[in-house]
């Protein structure tokens, strides 16, 4: 089924703030001006999703994403749920990964389908997610960025955004969790968008979940 993307409302007021307050992003943005980080509208496809990226590179995970939905075609809870671990890894997924998948498919058709996500905080979400086998900080934090569009989102755990920052603001030091964190001060409220255009300095292929 075709999905519509929708784009955050506050993309171009973030983009402008963040050109204003950090001259190193502010070039990166003027360098991808486009596409914009948007969502798929659809929690449960972006969840999976996100499992499926867990650990591989982008274009590993478009290769992997692919083959699954040739298999499952719609990815709906049911659909994911008419198929076996054996055939998910025919598509390239790992065992355990293709227990979590099964796994967030039955957690989806017993109760998950009906949490009112966009009303709950960051916090709420994060600890309703995290409750599922599979779904750690990172994976919640994808959900939060891609799925519910959450404009101040900082996955320091993310290796792409670690990279990035050491690269940018470090000359390619290590930098500790603290130091990175209290890096990501300079640009909240925006730091969603930040992390994006952070996640385009290392990588031509823009992350979608």
């Amino acid at each position: 089924m075709q999905r519509v993307e929708k784009v955050p409302e506050y993309w171009d007021v973030a983009k402008a703030d963040l050109s204003v307050a950090d001259s190193t992003l502010a070039e990166i943005i003027a360098r991808n001006e486009e596409p914009a980080l948007a969502s798929k509208g659809d929690m449960f496809v972006t969840l999976v999703s996100s499992i499926v990226g867990q650990q591989i590179s982008t274009i590993a995970a478009r290769t992997v994403w692919s083959s699954f939905e040739d298999l499952v075609g719609d990815v709906r809870p049911k659909t994911v749920l008419s198929h076996s671990p054996e055939e998910f890894r025919s598509c390239g997924l790992s065992g355990r990964k293709a227990e979590y998948i099964l796994g967030i498919a039955e957690a989806w058709q017993s109760g998950y389908a009906d949490k009112n996500w966009n009303e709950m905080s960051d916090v709420e979400v994060m600890a309703a997610l995290t409750g599922l086998r599979g779904v750690g900080d990172w994976t919640a934090e994808m959900i939060l960025i891609f799925a519910l569009l959450r404009p101040d989102v900082f996955p320091v755990g993310d290796i792409g955004v670690v990279r990035a920052v050491e690269r940018l603001y470090a000359e390619g030091g290590s930098m500790s969790t603290e130091e990175l964190l209290a890096k990501s001060q300079d640009w909240r409220p925006w730091r969603t968008v930040a992390t994006w255009y952070l996640w385009r300095s290392i990588d031509p292929e823009p992350v979608q979940y």
